[in-house]
């Protein structure tokens, strides 16, 4: 079956007792069973039956099932948020000592928790320019495990050559770990491309429209879990699955940061629409960076599918046709900045991507407020820089939408 097919047919682990055509929702804690001796069976893991919400829930499994159907992977688990997949990951892997090799330009959050949260833990990063996978290997050293990408990042968006990056992690026995949320499923195969591990925040393009907070980790069984000290035991009993073992058996059931089974409902129903809306959403941002472009007050327009871009070649080497719905570019001023956005009519102030709406943000003011300028500009975040994320609207009513702001934002200027 094809992509979209795969979305809705995906079938039940277990036939609904009514014959449902969708998932029921089983927004409850408990589960249970028919003895104490089977009650033990399922917590030893003898038995693959749901006790507790926390750990697993039929709702949840059915949406990680049909992540798995969809990317061909090992295992799926399905988390809070995309933070909560991030943060899993490396709770999971890394361990005092440990360091990784990864860039700086990264989701503000991401470098946060790299860098506030991880570092007192003993776990250290080694920043590299990723469009340049020489730079990774002379960082490489008896103590890097792994190393962390964005596919496209955020909002910088540089698009690095995965599979030479690839190359070089399988070279040196390190896990790429890579978050993918902008490139969705539907139009990146990132085993393909040689990663490993895929954190995607499903909060986005998979909910359907930001109808709720979700995140997942895809493991694609690809790497030698020998190579990670802390999984020798893990690797002994469970071989190719230790990562998905150790995840579900210890960090993800610790950590408590599981996806509730109403928001699984709603992302698996947004899974149904999802390449239709994908589609649509990056169809709308080629159109409006190619129309950007030639606006005389904006100075600079950044997206991968444009043939200006510095990674165009790289991003249609890696995605093809679509080069997903996010886009950014500058203005001379942070002043005009605001301006320009408060002039919007039918663009939303808010943050996020693929909301159905499209929506639009300062980042140095906002994701990014906490760091100095200093800090934002090695971030690649200036104060002239805009995001907007393209959603699903006619791209000629978000046209009209920009060119009445700038319009308005010309005639104060002069």
């Amino acid at each position: 079956m094809k992509f979209a097919t795969k979305a809705i047919h995906t079938p039940f682990n277990m036939q609904d007792s009514y014959g449902a055509l969708r998932m029921p929702v089983y927004d409850n804690a408990a589960f249970e069973t028919k003895d104490a001796e089977t009650l033990e069976e399922a917590f030893r893991g003898i038995k693959p039956l749901h006790t507790y919400s926390r750990i697993s829930n039929p709702t949840v499994e059915y949406f990680e099932s049909v992540i798995k159907n969809l990317t061909g992977s090992l295992g799926v688990i399905a988390l809070s948020s995309g933070m909560a997949a991030t943060s899993n990951v490396f709770f999971c892997i890394a361990q005092a000592g440990d360091n990784f090799i990864t860039s700086k330009n990264l989701f503000g959050n991401t470098y946060s928790f790299f860098e506030d949260t991880l570092k007192p833990f003993g776990v250290s990063f080694k920043y590299a320019d990723m469009t340049h996978p020489e730079n990774i290997e002379e960082l490489i050293d008896a103590n890097t495990r792994g190393v962390f990408l964005e596919t496209i990042t955020n909002p910088q968006l540089e698009v690095a050559d995965i599979k030479k990056i690839s190359e070089v992690a399988k070279k040196h026995h390190l896990i790429l770990i890579a978050d993918s949320t902008i490139t969705p499923l539907c139009f990146f195969n990132a085993k393909e491309l040689g990663i490993n591990i895929e954190v995607i925040s499903s909060t986005k393009y998979i909910s359907g429209g930001a109808t709720s907070m979700g995140g997942i980790i895809i493991d694609h069984g690809t790497f030698d879990w020998n190579h990670i000290p802390k999984f020798s035991t893990y690797v002994k009993k469970y071989n190719k699955f230790a990562f998905i073992a150790k995840l579900r058996k210890e960090v993800f059931r610790n950590i408590g940061a599981c996806l509730s089974a109403h928001n699984a409902y709603l992302q698996t129903l947004g899974l149904e629409t999802f390449y239709l809306r994908i589609k649509k959403s990056c169809h709308n941002a080629q159109l409006l960076a190619e129309w950007l472009e030639k606006q005389q007050l904006i100075t600079r327009v950044n997206y991968p599918g444009l043939p200006s871009s510095t990674f165009h070649e790289t991003s249609k080497r890696e995605f093809s046709t679509l080069h997903g719905a996010l886009l950014t570019f500058d203005l001379s001023k942070k002043e005009y900045c605001f301006e320009f956005m408060n002039n919007l009519k039918l663009i939303r102030r808010a943050t996020n991507l693929n909301d159905n709406k499209t929506l639009i943000i300062h980042p140095a003011s906002t994701i990014y407020c906490e760091y100095p300028p200093e800090i934002r500009q090695e971030l690649g975040v200036s104060d002239t820089l805009i995001r907007m994320a393209v959603g699903i609207e006619e791209p000629e009513d978000l046209i009209e939408d920009i060119s009445h702001s700038l319009d308005l934002l010309t005639k104060k200027i002069q």
